[in-house]
């Protein structure tokens, strides 16, 4: 009985009962001893001891309090069952193949193959069998409501943490996220999006749940797994971003954000750019790398986020029109108005932060971003310029916070941005630099407005020789700045003398686009209806020949913004002809459409209200086809309004300091000069000029011619 040091005895015991019933007889005597010892009402371990052997879940749950020795028990259990069913399929010819092998080692076989009994599931209790789970969901389920569960388990099941676990256990990805969702979502009643709703620790697991599985799984999701974890993932990872976003942590939204869909990543970066734009510069930095690191700078895939798309969306919406409440006050409302300069200013930052030298090509980046803020605030000086024609001592604050911004950037050397092959890039830093040189020139003016009207307040012999002689400098600062600029050599200050890209063969239209108020004499705004926007619309017909209106095809619509009802929305349509739209714009004057604005913003329209000018909130004009389709922008158009509005503007506030040195009997020295500039044909000066400001320019040199004679005729009375 004994071979190779091996007891044979006990095989020789088994054969002899059959395969298995000893086992089987095992499994019998423990079930009947444990419910043997639970109708005796005997120890509880003891019994669950015997229970455990035949996986009789009745008397072996009740001691199990907790869910994870719940969910074990039922797992061992369920799975010794399987095992026994597994081993009742064993192949007949494994059977065959040991008969043989006793045979040759001289064991007698105990009868035919037919005689071997299986060990099947009639082997197990049947009370046992009935409690035994299907399959792992149905195992799951029994924690969840079995009668024989201790109600601690149950209530186990409905924690978080352990319904994660059981979606795991089945691999549910999909209901698992799902269920993460529902958890940590804003409720409906939550009107700030950027502070999220529910356990913090449960975002931060979903978000980091969402990037496991997509990194993990990749491109082998099935299409309605993958379309799961793409809609339900992207609300998660954008929930966490936000909820890292109000506490502050700035550098780490860009790892989460740009794992989004690209509307997605767009939309969650402009919103916390807009929530981050009156924030410290240090921390709107943090902001900038957090999208310049994780995104790329352009993207030429349709489905994914860049950097470029967000800035493009960030500027765009910073000159639409918000919606506003105001206080009773009319002034208030003007006053707003001109503030929300300064918001569109202070977008233009984003662009003006130098990228760390670890992204690739990242002087490249720098200069892109360099370019498009040129051209921005390019286009937001010409609207600023447009609201500052008021003459009072305040300062066009959106204008020259946009010199701050870029006043850094455009002091390192200019041969990077020069290098592009690009004639964008010299004709807007040519323009930046002529805005410049514009708005020192406003500055210097109101500067010394500031002190005329201080010193206007106090008698004339009061006045000190040092404050009397601060007013003339000031104001001969003014001739001198304004001379400069008028006075330049080369080309005419904001030449919008462009030639056009179309042919006259061409059937374009010109489109000029601007929201604007209406402002009183007093400062005031007025507040529009359907009556003053058909008046508006007559005035601005009006303020051109009908026989042009014909020839070019003028439209004329005016209508009150849906989005702020104190402004308008005012939209000019026109055939372009040789000379405006076609060919070169000789005339340098924004051509017919620059026209019938200049009436307005001058407060010079026909059949309207005296005095009353349009203030702009923001202005556009592009080339069109015939349906309407915008093409590509008519820079001139805006170019040319600047010069109708500003250049008699700066001729007049030159007058106006003329007026002042005459009366502090300094004989100005340039009278001659802006009085030849104005007339002469070569300067066009004179078709920039309304009638109203021709007017005011006469005045103010007969006052100067006064003033002057007075003052001569005052030395000579007291030198006699």
């Amino acid at each position: 009985m004994h071979k190779n040091g091996k007891a044979r005895a006990l095989q020789a015991m088994e054969l002899e009962s059959g395969i298995g019933r000893q086992w089987r007889l095992w499994k019998w005597a423990s079930f009947s001893a444990s419910e043997k010892i639970a109708e005796q009402e005997g120890g509880k371990y003891e019994m669950a001891v015997y229970a455990a052997q035949c996986s009789n879940l009745k008397r072996l749950l009740p001691i199990c309090i907790d869910w994870e020795s719940a969910c074990w028990a039922m797992a061992k259990s369920w799975l010794d069952v399987q095992v026994d069913v597994e081993l009742a399929q064993f192949p007949q010819g494994r059977l065959r193949e040991k008969q043989y092998e006793d045979d040759m080692n001289g064991t007698p076989s105990q009868g035919n193959l037919a005689s071997l009994p299986s060990a099947g599931p009639d082997s197990w209790p049947c009370h046992v069998l009935d409690q035994q789970p299907r399959d792992l969901p149905a195992l799951l389920q029994k924690l969840h409501s079995s009668e024989i569960v201790h109600e601690a388990v149950s209530r186990a099941c409905k924690e978080q943490h352990r319904q994660i676990e059981m979606n795991l256990m089945i691999g549910d990805i999909a209901h698992l996220l799902d269920l993460l969702w529902s958890w940590i979502s804003t409720s409906e009643d939550d009107q700030n999006s950027l502070r999220p709703y529910g356990d913090p620790q449960m975002v931060r697991f979903g978000a980091h749940v969402v990037l496991v599985l997509r990194y993990l799984l990749g491109d082998e999701m099935k299409d309605a797994f993958k379309e799961k974890l793409t809609t339900v993932g992207d609300l998660i990872l954008n929930m966490y971003t936000m909820y890292l976003f109000s506490k502050q942590h700035e550098e780490l939204v860009g790892v989460y954000a740009s794992q989004l869909a690209r509307h997605l990543c767009i939309d969650l970066f402009v919103q916390m750019m807009e929530q981050r734009l009156d924030s410290s510069m240090h921390v709107k930095y943090k902001l900038f790398l957090a999208a310049i690191e994780y995104l790329p700078f352009s993207s030429g895939d349709v489905s994914k986020a860049s950097f470029e798309d967000i800035v493009e969306r960030v500027l765009s919406r910073s000159r639409e029109v918000k919606v506003s409440k105001y206080d009773e006050k009319l002034s208030d409302v003007a006053e707003q108005h001109r503030l929300q300069s300064l918001q569109k200013a202070m977008v233009v930052q984003w662009l003006c932060f130098t990228p760390p030298s670890t992204i690739s090509d990242s002087e490249i980046i720098n200069v892109k971003l360099l370019l498009k803020a040129l051209m921005h605030s390019n286009t937001l000086f010409r609207e600023f310029a447009l609201i500052s024609m008021w003459r009072v001592p305040k300062m066009p604050i959106g204008a020259h916070m946009l010199l701050s911004f870029l006043a850094e950037p455009l002091k390192q050397p200019k041969d990077m941005l020069l290098s592009c092959d690009d004639h964008d890039v010299t004709e807007n830093l040519h323009e930046f630099e002529e805005w410049h040189e514009y708005y020192s020139c406003d500055a210097t003016y109101r500067n010394w407005l500031k002190i005329e009207l201080e010193i206007s307040a106090v008698p004339s012999a009061d006045l000190s020789s040092e404050e009397k002689e601060n007013a003339i400098a000031a104001a001969k600062e003014v001739l001198n700045s304004s001379l400069s600029l008028l006075l330049r050599d080369g080309s005419s200050w904001l030449n919008a003398a462009d030639g056009s890209l179309f042919e006259s063969t061409e059937h374009i239209f010109l489109e000029l686009h601007a929201t604007a108020t209406l402002c009183l004499p007093s400062g005031e705004c007025m507040c529009p209806d359907a009556t003053l926007c058909t008046a508006l619309t007559s005035a601005l017909y009006s303020s051109v020949s009908e026989e042009d209106v014909l020839k070019r095809k003028l439209m004329v619509n005016v209508a009150v913004s849906p989005r702020d009802k104190y402004c308008l929305e005012v939209a000019l349509r026109c055939v372009a002809e040789t000379g405006d739209g076609f060919g070169l714009h000789v005339s340098n004057d924004g051509g017919l459409l620059a026209t019938v604005m200049a009436a307005g913003f001058k407060g010079e329209l026909n059949r309207f209200q005296t005095g009353v000018t349009m203030e702009i909130s923001r202005l556009d004009a592009w080339h069109s086809d015939s349906e309407g389709s915008l093409e590509i922008p008519a820079t001139y158009v805006v170019r040319g309004l600047c010069r109708r509005c500003c250049l008699p503007e700066i001729i007049l506030r030159c007058m106006q300091a003329s007026v002042f040195l005459a009366e502090s009997g300094e004989p100005p020295e340039h009278r001659n000069e802006l009085i030849e500039l104005v007339s002469s044909p070569q300067s066009g000066m004179l078709q920039l000029f309304s009638q109203h400001q021709l007017q005011e320019f006469l005045l103010f040199e007969r006052d100067c011619s006064l003033n002057a004679t007075e003052y001569q005729e005052e030395s000579s009375m007291v030198d006699a």
